[in-house]
């Protein structure tokens, strides 16, 4: 299938830091990807560049084929979505004037049909009238996802298959919440959309996506299958921990011990 992203010799520079070091990333239409790293690896730099919101010092992003800083702001709102990592809303806005501001000018009866589907896959059509500052952390990050859902809609209804792109978007979330979440998602990419999402989990990540991008100092460490790259020798390399890797299904699934843990074993 085509690319929906294409992201060529990426760098980003904060004064004399260097948050991002010549990374590059395809994503096809229909793509799952799950980008993993330790914290200050540049997962949400690099998501941030995807989307347009940063510029890189070097390199060059291309949204379905075209530089992505050539883009209006509408334009790049129907082309791609993000989840970003923190939402602050105080205004006292309702679950379902948060989720229908992903619907930008669309007519209200189609926006309402989508309000409702939204809301529906999230769970929380029956908290639309509740005022968001007074949910939970988690049930404001489902709303804001709900939103999400709504713009990517519209935009490919016009455009076709889109991106969606998601930061940490599991991490205020309980078990069940956070595998509706990413379900949803891999919903999205059955459907065409190119999906990337940054996950600390490393379970939840290689359910999510069949591929994983593993950013470490700021570089590019692997790109690559689940089974690939999931290893204890790339945990020990990456996280600094040992850990125990099983497959089962073609998942690898992780159980990490303590590098003190694993130390002690092995005498």
């Amino acid at each position: 299938m085509s690319a929906v992203i294409e992201a060529r010799q990426l760098s980003k520079r904060a004064g004399r830091a260097t948050l991002l070091d010549g990374v590059g990333l395809t994503v096809a239409a229909g793509e799952m990807v799950a980008i993993i790293g330790p914290n200050g690896a540049g997962k949400s730099t690099l998501l941030r560049l995807l989307s347009g919101d940063l510029r890189p010092n070097q390199g060059e992003v291309r949204l379905k084929q075209r530089d992505i800083g050539s883009y209006t702001p509408r334009e790049l709102a129907a082309r791609r979505a993000m989840l970003s990592q923190h939402v602050n809303v105080t205004f006292p806005f309702t679950v379902e004037e948060i989720v229908l501001m992903g619907a930008g000018e669309r007519s209200p009866r189609e926006a309402s049909r989508l309000v409702d589907a939204a809301l529906d896959e999230v769970g929380l059509a029956h908290f639309r009238e509740r005022q968001l500052p007074t949910l939970s952390g988690g049930e404001q990050q489902r709303a804001h996802f709900a939103r999400v859902l709504v713009q990517l809609a519209c935009g490919e209804a016009e455009h076709g298959p889109g991106l969606l792109l998601l930061d940490e978007p599991t991490s205020s979330l309980d078990l069940r919440h956070q595998i509706d979440l990413v379900e949803a998602a891999r919903r999205r990419a059955g459907s065409g959309t190119a999906v990337i999402a940054i996950l600390h989990d490393l379970n939840l990540a290689t359910r999510f996506a069949d591929r994983l991008v593993v950013l470490s100092g700021g570089r590019l460490a692997a790109d690559g299958p689940r089974t690939e790259v999931v290893t204890r020798e790339m945990i020990r390399d990456i996280f600094e921990i040992d850990a125990v890797v099983h497959e089962a299904d073609g998942v690898p699934y992780v159980l990490p011990q303590s590098m003190r843990a694993a130390a002690s074993a092995s005498r």
